[in-house]
C-alpha cells in the first residue's frame, strides 16, 4: 500500500474511531443523565445496547501507601525513623487539603466536573478529535472523575501483579490509547458518579494523582516538593502542583536542570526557573480566576510569585535512621519474614505489605537508651580499623517482655552493595541478629556460653559448692544420649587463661576457668546440656542445627548477640526466657490494628536454678572476677559472664540486672588469615580486648539509672550442700592404678611418697583422707618401702604375751614400773595398726603397774 493510501487508510480507521466514540459518549451522558431510557427502552438502539453490556461496578482497592516506623523518644513521644514504599503516598481526608488545591485540580482539569455526570462530553469530543483524527498527542479531556477511575484501574492491576511483567502489563491495560479502553473508563465514571459525592470523588482522586517519580497524592507532594503539609500550600504552590499532574515527567519539580524544565529556558533575554512548570501554573491560575476561584488581586500576586520549590527528600528505607537503622533493618526483616505466606512462593505478601500497606509500625526501641549505645561502641571502637574487619555491637533487652531496647553497630548503613564495597565503614549486615533476619551468621560466644553449662549442672542436681577436680589435665570421655551414649575423644587439655584451679561450681563460673567447665560437662549428658541451651532460646545464627562436642561447652558455636542477650535476660528473670520482640503495635492504613508479632515465654529452668545461677554470674563482678571491669558502680545488682574466644578474636561481655539484659560484642568481622587477636593491639581508647569493658557499663549506667533493679533472689540452702562421696579402696594397687581410679572418682591426684609398709614396695599403702570425701578433694597416695610393718593390737595381753607379738612383728617393747604378771595391757603407743618401720620401739602401759623400769628385750 501506498504511503498516501496508508495515510488515508489510517485517516479513516481514525475518523471512524473517532465518530464511534463521539456518538456513544453521548449515548453514555444521556444515560447516565437520564437512565431511565435504559430501563425502559425509550431509544433503545445499539450504543444502548453496548452501554449495557460494559462492566459498570469498579471495585476502589485500597491505595499503595507508604508505611512509617516509629521509636520512643525520652519525653514519650514517638520519633520517627524511616519510611518504606513503592509509591509516596500519605492519604490525607478532605479538609487536610488546602482549598486553593481543590479549586486549582477543577479549573485547571475539568472545569465542568460539578455539572456533568461522569463524563465531560466537550472534553471528549475534543481528546478523540486530537487523538484519533488529527493523529496528535494524546490530549487531555477526560474527566477528573474518569482520571480517577483510570488511576484506581492502574492501583489495582499493580496491586494484583505477582511479578514486574504482570505489573508493566496491568499499567498498560489501563493506559492504552483505544476506544474500548476509553468507553470502559466513561462507564466506570458514571457508575462511580451515582455511587459517591462530587467531593468524595475529587478527594479520592487528589489522593490516587501522580506527581512525578514515585510521589503519589497531594499530601506527599506537598511535602516532597515543598516541605508543608498540603493545607498549608499557598495558592502558586497549589497551581504548581495541580500542573503536575497533567505530565507529572514534564512538570515535576526536582529536574530543575533538565532540558524540559529547567533553567536553561529563557525568556526575554533571561533564564526562568522550572518554565514549564510555570507556564502550566499560570494557565491553571488564569483557569480559576476565569472561574470566579480566585481574586484579580490575588491572581496577579501568584502569576507573580517564582516557581521555588524546597525539595525535601522523602525517608526511603532504613538509611534514614542513622544510628538506630540496622534495629530499623531488623523490624523491616520481621514484616518481610512473619507476614509472607509460605503457601505463595510466588508471592512476597511481607514485602508488599511493608511496600504498599501504610502501615504505621510502633516499636519497642529506647531512643534514649539507643543513643548510649551509639554514642558508647563509637567512643570505643572505630569504624574502620587498616589492621582487621573490626566490628561491634551492643544489644538490650528487657526481661519479662522480650523488648528490644537497643540495638547499635560500629557501621553505617547501607543497602547500596557498591557503597559497601567503596567503604569499609558501612554494611547491609546486622551482626545482632541471625541470618535471616539480616544479620551475619552469628559469632563465637566463648566463655559467656558456660552459663549453660551451669544451669545443667545445677538441673541435675549437682550444687553450688559440691567440689570437684577443676585442675587442667586431659579429658578423653564423655557422654551424649543423642548420640548413643559415652563416646571418646582424642586427649583434650583445654588451656585456661590464667593459674587458678576452681574446684566448684562458684568459683569456676567468676574465674571462667575453662578445665573447671569441662570437668563439669564430662559429669553430665551433652545431650541434655544442649537441650537446657536451646530452653534459654540459644539457637545457630546461620539456620543449621545448634552442634553439641565437648568443644562447645566453651563456646565455639555461632550465635547471634540478640540471642544471647535475650538468653541471660531470662536468667535474670528467675529463669523465665521470652523471646525477643521489636514491634508493640501495627495501625493499618484504615485505623485498624495488626496483630505484631508476639513475645512468648518458656521457664528454661526453674526459679531454684536460676538462682543458684545468678548467685554464681554476680560472682563474677567480685574482686578478682573477670567482669570486674564492667561494673557500672550504681549499686545496683547485676549478673554477668565474659566471654573470649581463641586467640581472643571475639570478646564479649554479656549481664543483667532484674530489669535489662545486654550482650556486647567486639571482634573480628571476617574468618580466615584478615583476623586480629584483640590481646595484641589497642584502639584510641584503649586495650582493644577490654574495648567491652568500657561499652558495658556505660550503656547499663543509664539502663539502671532510669529502670532500676530489684537485688536477685537468695538460692535455697540446698544449692549450697556439700556432696561428700567414697574415696575408692587403692591400698595394694599399684601408684598409676590408683591415680587412675582416685582421678575417675571425680579426685584430684597426688603422689605422698613412700612409707614404711610391710607390702611390696612400690604398693599403695594408703591414702589421706580415707573414707570419704568432696568430689574433686586432692587425694594424696602412699606407697610402700618395703621396709615397714604394722603394730599389732596389744590389748588385753599380758606382758609376755606382748613381747612376743612385738617380737614377731620386728619391734621391741617397753614398760615403765614394776608389772605384775598377771597385769594386762591398757595402752600402746603407736596405736595398733600403725605402720611403722622394723625396730621401732612401742610403749607399752600395763594394768597395776608398782614402780621401776623394766626396758624391752
Amino acid at each position: 500500500m501506498s504511503a498516501q493510501n496508508r495515510a488515508l487508510s489510517d485517516i479513516g480507521t481514525g475518523i471512524l474511531g473517532f465518530v464511534g466514540l463521539s456518538a456513544l459518549a453521548g449515548v453514555l451522558v444521556t444515560a447516565a443523565v437520564t437512565p431511565a431510557l435504559a430501563v425502559t427502552g425509550m431509544a433503545a438502539n445499539n450504543g444502548i445496547s453496548m452501554f449495557e453490556n460494559l462492566p459498570g461496578y469498579l471495585d476502589i482497592g485500597e491505595l499503595s501507601e507508604k508505611t512509617d516506623i516509629y521509636a520512643t523518644q525520652p519525653d514519650g513521644t514517638q520519633a520517627h525513623l524511616a519510611s518504606f514504599f513503592d509509591e509516596n503516598r500519605e492519604e490525607v481526608p478532605w479538609d487536610a487539603i488546602s482549598q486553593y488545591v481543590k479549586d486549582a485540580a477543577v479549573a485547571g482539569e475539568d472545569p465542568r466536573f460539578y455539572e456533568h455526570g461522569g463524563v465531560d462530553i466537550q472534553g471528549t469530543v475534543r481528546g478523540a478529535l486530537s487523538t484519533y483524527v488529527l493523529n496528535q498527542d494524546v490530549q487531555g479531556g477526560s474527566s477528573i472523575t474518569q482520571q480517577y477511575v483510570k488511576n484506581v484501574l492502574i492501583n489495582n492491576g499493580i496491586r494484583e501483579a505477582k511479578t514486574d511483567e504482570e505489573k508493566e502489563a496491568a499499567y498498560e491495560a489501563a493506559t492504552e490509547t483505544s476506544p474500548d479502553r476509553k468507553l470502559k473508563e466513561m462507564r466506570y465514571a458514571i457508575a462511580l458518579e451515582k455511587k459517591f459525592t462530587k467531593d468524595e470523588i475529587l478527594l479520592g482522586y487528589l489522593n490516587i494523582a501522580a506527581f512525578g517519580g514515585r510521589v503519589y497524592g497531594i499530601e506527599s507532594a506537598a511535602q516532597y516538593y515543598f516541605n508543608k503539609h498540603a493545607v498549608d500550600l499557598t495558592l502558586a504552590e497549589a497551581a504548581s502542583l495541580i500542573a503536575i499532574v497533567n505530565h507529572p515527567e514534564k512538570f515535576r519539580l526536582d529536574y530543575p536542570e533538565s532540558e524540559t524544565n529547567g533553567a536553561a529556558t529563557v525568556v526575554d533575554g533571561q533564564p526562568v526557573p522550572y518554565a514549564d512548570n510555570k507556564e502550566r501554573r499560570d494557565y491553571i491560575l488564569d483557569q480559576m480566576l476565569k472561574e470566579s476561584k480566585i481574586t484579580k488581586e490575588e491572581h496577579d500576586a501568584a502569576v507573580a510569585t517564582p516557581v521555588a520549590p524546597v525539595i525535601t527528600e522523602p525517608s526511603t528505607g532504613c538509611q534514614s535512621a542513622k544510628g538506630s537503622a540496622f534495629f530499623c533493618d531488623y523490624v523491616k526483616n520481621i514484616i518481610i519474614n512473619q507476614f509472607d505466606d509460605p503457601a505463595t512462593a510466588d508471592v512476597d505478601e511481607g514485602a508488599q505489605l511493608l511496600q504498599k500497606g501504610g502501615l504505621q509500625i510502633y516499636t519497642t526501641l529506647d531512643l534514649e537508651l539507643q543513643n548510649k549505645a551509639e554514642t558508647a561502641i563509637a567512643e570505643n571502637v572505630p569504624y574502620v580499623d587498616p589492621r582487621f574487619d573490626v566490628g561491634s555491637v551492643a544489644v538490650t533487652v528487657q526481661p519479662g517482655t522480650g523488648k528490644i531496647l537497643a540495638m547499635a553497630q560500629n557501621k553505617n548503613y547501607t543497602e547500596d552493595p557498591d557503597v559497601a564495597a567503596a567503604d569499609p565503614s558501612y554494611t547491609s549486615l546486622n551482626y545482632s541478629t541471625d541470618f535471616d533476619y539480616g544479620g551475619s551468621s552469628g559469632f563465637q560466644p566463648g566463655s559467656t556460653y558456660k552459663v549453660f553449662t551451669l544451669a545443667e549442672w545445677l538441673n541435675e542436681g549437682h550444687s553450688l559448692k559440691e567440689t570437684f577436680n577443676g585442675s587442667r589435665r586431659q579429658f578423653t570421655t564423655f557422654t551424649n544420649s543423642c548420640e548413643g551414649g559415652s563416646f571418646s575423644v582424642e586427649p583434650w587439655n583445654p588451656k585456661n587463661d590464667d593459674g587458678r584451679i576452681a574446684n566448684n561450681a562458684v568459683d569456676a563460673t567468676a574465674w571462667s576457668v575453662n578445665s573447671s567447665f569441662v570437668s563439669m560437662a564430662q559429669q553430665l549428658d551433652l545431650c541434655k546440656l544442649k537441650q537446657t541451651a536451646q530452653a534459654f532460646g540459644i539457637h545457630r545464627a546461620d539456620g543449621a542445627e545448634l552442634g553439641m562436642n565437648p568443644s562447645d561447652v566453651l563456646g565455639t558455636q555461632e550465635i547471634a548477640p540478640l540471642t544471647m542477650a535475650t538468653a541471660f535476660a531470662g536468667i535474670a528473670n528467675n529463669g523465665l526466657t521470652c523471646t525477643p520482640i521489636a514491634i508493640e503495635k501495627i495501625v493499618k492504613a484504615d485505623g485498624t490494628e495488626l496483630t505484631p508479632p508476639a513475645s512468648s515465654c518458656t521457664q528454661s529452668v526453674t526459679p531454684e536454678v536460676a538462682h543458684a545461677m545468678e548467685y554464681a554470674m554476680q560472682q563474677t563482678f567480685a574482686g578478682g572476677g573477670t567482669a570486674t571491669a564492667s561494673d557500672p558502680g550504681t549499686g545496683i545488682a547485676h549478673i554477668g559472664k565474659t566471654g573470649t574466644t581463641d586467640n581472643a578474636f571475639d570478646t564479649w561481655m554479656i549481664g543483667a540486672s532484674t530489669k535489662i539484659a545486654t550482650a556486647v560484642w567486639v571482634g573480628n568481622v571476617s574468618g580466615g588469615d584478615f583476623r586480629t587477636n584483640l590481646r595484641e593491639i589497642s584502639f584510641d581508647s584503649g586495650a582493644a580486648a577490654t574495648a567491652r569493658h568500657r561499652i558495658w557499663p556505660a550503656i547499663m549506667e543509664l539502663a539502671d539509672n532510669k529502670y532500676g533493679g530489684d537485688d536477685f533472689p537468695e538460692p535455697d540452702a540446698s544449692a549450697f550442700k556439700q556432696v561428700l562421696v567414697d574415696i575408692p579402696q587403692v591400698v595394694g594397687l599399684s601408684l598409676d592404678a590408683a591415680k587412675q581410679a582416685i582421678e575417675a572418682a571425680g579426685f584430684v591426684f597426688e603422689d605422698g611418697g613412700q612409707q614404711d609398709s610391710n607390702l611390696p614396695a612400690g604398693t599403695v599403702s594408703g591414702t589421706d583422707p580415707s573414707g570419704q570425701a568432696g568430689r574433686g578433694s586432692t587425694i594424696r597416695v602412699f606407697t610402700s618401702n618395703g621396709n615397714g610393718t604394722t603394730v599389732p593390737d596389744l590389748t588385753g595381753m599380758t606382758q609376755q604375751q606382748a613381747k612376743s607379738a612385738l617380737d614377731q612383728a620386728g619391734l621391741k617393747m617397753k614398760t615403765s614400773g614394776n608389772i605384775d604378771p598377771t597385769a594386762v595391757v591398757e595402752s600402746q603407743d603407736p596405736a595398733p595398726n600403725t605402720a611403722v618401720k622394723r625396730g621401732t620401739t612401742v610403749t607399752v602401759t600395763f594394768s597395776g603397774v608398782t614402780g621401776g623400769n623394766t626396758p624391752g628385750g
